[in-house]
């Protein structure tokens, strides 16, 4: 299997200093002398490193690496010590690109705040570092650097200028808006650089980052100081050669404006922004990388790891676990190599899949590390730690273990053989209807089954031509008799004989390895193990006390396991996918095991939701029994993602439910209820009540996971769940989520809006809470509710007297009062009238058609119908009966006669209203 490790690139012993490098980067207790990673900085080809000194000295130092020692011994180093205390603002390299000198080696450029600038340029042949020039960037003797940047053929700036006398200086909104960002044009030929003429990209605006990355510059607000009004809600991108601004924001995966970079203003060109950008959040940015494309990479302080495209989309890529909290002292460090990105949170190092967001793996690291990127190897993730350089590479574990000698002493064909023995003893004894306990000997001595023997001998004989032997040499030593049979099931074998040999030369890797490698092992053990078990067909007892012993000693390894084997994905709208085939999501969603179920037939995972929402659920001994499969991955997903579970809930349901519509997968063999009807019997619990099991067996106190509860509850759909979940949230007094869920789940069903709007209504007779969304609750009256059911509910649901005796005399209220008012139903009353007296014009069409009903086709009167129309002839004719005769039509029936449907009431209803 292909695992990531880090391979040592240099111990820092090849780099001049080395001793000092080692010193700075090692982390003391000290505070002071700690430096921070973030102030590192690296040639793009690795052989320089450069260190910015904040305390307690300011000042640069540079460790270099040659390719020939003795050019090391007499080398100018580039270290400089400020003077008069001007710190330096940032070190990096212009493109070689626009490098077009003759001589070899790059152009570093040091910017300092006071605005100058130095080049200088490395050669290895000449001894070291040369000054090429030193320019001032800035026109300003007054001006300060704050952030700098190379972007293509130009050097981009943020300059703080000095406060003009016009403007007031006190003013908390002109002190943020003094600064400008400024560019200029440069070119490096013959030993010289030569800078353009300053130009003004934006002026008035508040402190900015500037990060280059490819064709565009990215203008990130001041992420260390205090969000104030609008000015840190939002950040622009500036395209050179489009020459447009990008405004855009993280909690919008849209861009919100692009304007004309014509407009140098800053004020002006986010004038017509204000209003929605007063409704946002402030950025909460952890860390960002250049992806050297024109994208960017951000670490968000939710967790979520985004990707901002050139074109201005934000695209979320990956979530970090949910107990991510974001320090001032965490450090974060990340970077995209070609389609994966690095990421280091603290101590730990994620490997994503950009394109999909999968994580390929978690390295644990002993220090807190820093990415670099390789000019020569930009698609391999380069690493700098205290210890050195490194590299992450894919190497193959499983070539590794099967290639490695057995171990002394240990003969493992005799192993296997032997293991292939006590299971087929053990096989043949649950089979058997003897009480003689069944041995490995009689096994081997008896030659009752030749099943296990055939195969002893095949493994036998595959593990000696494994290990470099031929076929003639088996012929020469009896296995003439075994090759026929070799050949007849190689076909089928080849696969489980692989898969066996890589399993037992892990296993004795355990006791082989060292640390790391140990951890590699157990990580590819418990994934093949879990994908495994949750591939076969069905689960006995000892299986699932087997994967249940696997979650429990290995969590973490077994958590990735179950999402490889499901193949889950986030998508970042709120949804979970997943890619695994119906047999594993079988597995999966297989029913209750008895040991579930009591005594009485009531399965110990339901618990009834009729009722009160807050009934106890007694969860079972996890000493007595094994959880469920589909129970073992709920606890896991709380354990690590809490948020998807709602979302893994969803996802089991639409697998459920395709595998009961399907019709390859509607059989018995499923073990699936085909209805809801079918949920009675013994086993098959819904899915939703077996996920808040799980959530009530991890968490006792249920007020911290109500949040939880409802969206689990709302998530499964059914009307009992959608009223307990609104009861909850009634309870807590959330009267906006209250009326958001009524709206979308009153749609379902008429039955379960009447439910709903019940519910409602009595609590609008309660007190004045939902007196903001009474035009919303109103707009859910059911169809067939009336004056009278609408009154009756009121009346029955009114606060006590005792409460109100303290009131004012009716017909005055106080306006502090809780008592309902006829002003408040009055809209619905008029609605429910307006309703009641319209004629209804369900059966319009059929009234009105032309002939109703539709004549007769005519027919050819035969002999015996003209004998009788004769008869006929001599009765009353019809046209001359009294019309009263007839029944009372719909339009002749009164309207105090009229039954009205649905109403319930105890009251009479007045016809004089009505009419």
């Amino acid at each position: 299997m292909l695992r990531f490790v880090l391979e040592e690139l240099s111990d820092f012993e090849d780099y001049a200093g080395y001793q000092k490098l080692r010193d700075l980067l090692t982390f003391s207790n000290d505070e002071r002398s700690r430096i921070r990673l973030s102030d590192v900085r690296l040639s793009p080809d690795g052989r320089h490193i450069h260190v910015l000194l904040r305390q307690p000295k300011v000042c640069l130092m540079t460790f270099d690496k040659y390719e020939r020692h003795q050019l090391a011994l007499n080398s100018k180093k580039l270290d400089v010590w400020f003077k008069g205390g001007v710190p330096i603002v940032d070190v990096f390299y212009l493109d070689h690109l626009h490098n077009k000198g003759n001589g070899t080696g790059a152009v570093a450029v040091v910017v300092f705040e006071n605005g100058k600038a130095e080049f200088w340029k490395f050669l290895e042949c000449k001894t070291g570092w040369h000054l090429l020039q030193t320019s001032e960037l800035c026109n300003s003797p007054q001006a300060r650097v704050v952030s700098v940047c190379a972007c293509s053929s130009l050097l981009v700036w943020c300059e703080e200028r000095p406060a003009s006398e016009s403007s007031p200086a006190h003013s908390s909104t002109g002190n943020k808006l003094r600064y400008c960002v400024c560019r200029r044009d440069f070119e490096v030929e013959d030993g010289a650089v030569s800078l353009g003429g300053l130009k003004i990209i934006l002026h008035n605006n508040p402190k900015f980052t500037v990060i280059s990355s490819g064709d565009y510059v990215h203008l990130l607000p001041n992420l260390k100081a205090k969000p104030q009004l609008c000015i840190s809600k939002f950040f622009l991108t500036w395209s050179p050669h489009h020459d447009f601004f990008t405004i855009s924001t993280t909690s919008k995966n849209t861009p919100i404006k692009k304007l004309s970079a014509k407009e140098s203003d800053f004020r002006r060109l986010i004038t017509d922004c204000l209003g929605y950008l007063s409704a946002l959040e402030p950025l909460e940015i952890c860390s960002f990388s250049p992806t050297g494309c024109g994208g960017l990479l951000l670490l968000l302080g939710t967790g979520w790891l985004c990707l901002l495209q050139k074109d201005g989309m934000l695209r979320q890529v990956y979530k970090l676990a949910d107990n991510f909290t974001p320090q001032q002292d965490t450090h974060a460090s990340l970077y995209m190599y070609m389609n994966t990105v690095g990421l280091i949170v603290g101590k730990t190092l994620h490997l994503i899949e950009v394109n999909c967001g999968r994580e390929l793996q978690k390295i644990a690291l002993k220090k807190e590390g820093l990415f670099y990127a390789n000019q020569a190897e930009r698609r391999t993730p380069h690493l700098l730690l205290e210890t050195g350089l490194f590299m992450i590479v894919e190497k193959d574990f499983t070539v590794k273990l099967l290639g490695s000698s057995p171990a002394e002493g240990v003969n493992p064909g005799a192993l296997m053989v032997e293991a292939v023995f006590e299971e087929a003893c053990k096989y043949y004894q649950q089979r058997s209807l003897s009480n003689t306990q069944l041995t490995v000997d009689n096994l081997k001595k008896g030659g009752r089954f030749q099943a296990p023997i055939s195969l002893a001998s095949i493994l036998r004989n595959y593990l000696i031509s494994g290990f470099g032997r031929n076929e003639t040499e088996v012929l020469q030593n009896g296995g003439s008799e075994h090759i026929a049979g070799k050949e007849k099931l190689m076909c089928s074998l080849e696969g489980e004989l692989r898969a066996l040999v890589s399993l037992e030369d892990l296993k004795g890797s355990l006791v082989r390895g060292n640390v790391k490698e140990v951890e590699a092992v157990c990580e590819i053990l418990v994934e093949k193990e879990v994908v495994r078990l949750l591939s076969s067909t069905e689960l006995d007892k000892e299986a699932l006390l087997y994967l249940n012993s696997i979650f429990s000693i290995f969590p973490s390894q077994a958590w990735r396991a179950a999402q490889a084997a499901l193949q889950l994905h986030f998508n970042g709208e709120g949804t979970l996918s997943s890619r695994a085939p119906p047999d594993v999501w079988k597995t999966v969603l297989s029913p209750c095991p008895n040991s579930f179920v009591s005594a009485n037939g009531q399965s110990k995972l339901s618990h009834s939701l009729k009722g009160d929402y807050n009934c106890k659920i007694k969860p079972a001994a996890p000493t007595s029994s094994a959880l469920p499969v589909f129970e073992l991955l709920c606890q896991s997903v709380f354990h690590f993602q809490p948020s998807w579970l709602p979302r893994f809930l969803e996802l089991s349901q639409q697998q459920q439910g395709s595998a009961v519509l399907g019709l390859s997968l509607a059989s018995s063999s499923w073990g699936l209820s085909s209805g809801r009807g079918g949920e009675g019997r013994e086993n098959n619990v819904p899915l939703y009540k077996r996920a808040l099991w799980v959530l009530s067996s991890l968490n006792p106190d249920r007020q911290q996971r109500q949040d939880l509860e409802v969206e689990l509850l709302l998530v499964s759909g059914r009307p009992n769940a959608i009223l307990q979940a609104l009861r909850i949230l009634m309870d807590k007094r959330h009267w906006e989520r209250v009326t958001q869920v009524a709206h979308q789940f009153c749609k379902q069903s008429p039955l379960l809006n009447k439910e709903i709007f019940t519910t409602l209504l009595c609590e609008v007779a309660q007190h004045r809470e939902l007196d903001p969304y009474l035009e919303l609750l109103w707009a859910l009256c059911p169809e067939d509710y009336t004056i009278t059911t609408i009154l009756n509910l009121v009346l029955k649901n009114l606060p006590s007297h005792s409460s109100c005796a303290s009131s004012p005399p009716a017909p005055f209220a106080d306006p502090d009062s809780s008592q309902l008012t006829i002003g408040q139903l009055k809209p619905l009353l008029r609605k429910v009238l307006q309703r009641e007296t319209k004629p209804s014009q369900r059966y319009a069409d059929i009234l009105h058609s032309p002939s109703y009903p539709p004549p007769a086709l005519p027919r050819q009167p035969t002999e015996r119908a003209r004998s009788m129309s004769d008869v006929n002839a001599d009765s009353a004719p019809c046209s001359s009966m009294d019309p009263s005769f007839y029944p009372e039509t719909h339009e002749q029936t009164s309207p105090a006669n009229t039954n009205i449907q649905g109403s319930k009431a105890a009251l009479p209803a007045d016809p004089i209203g009505f009419a």
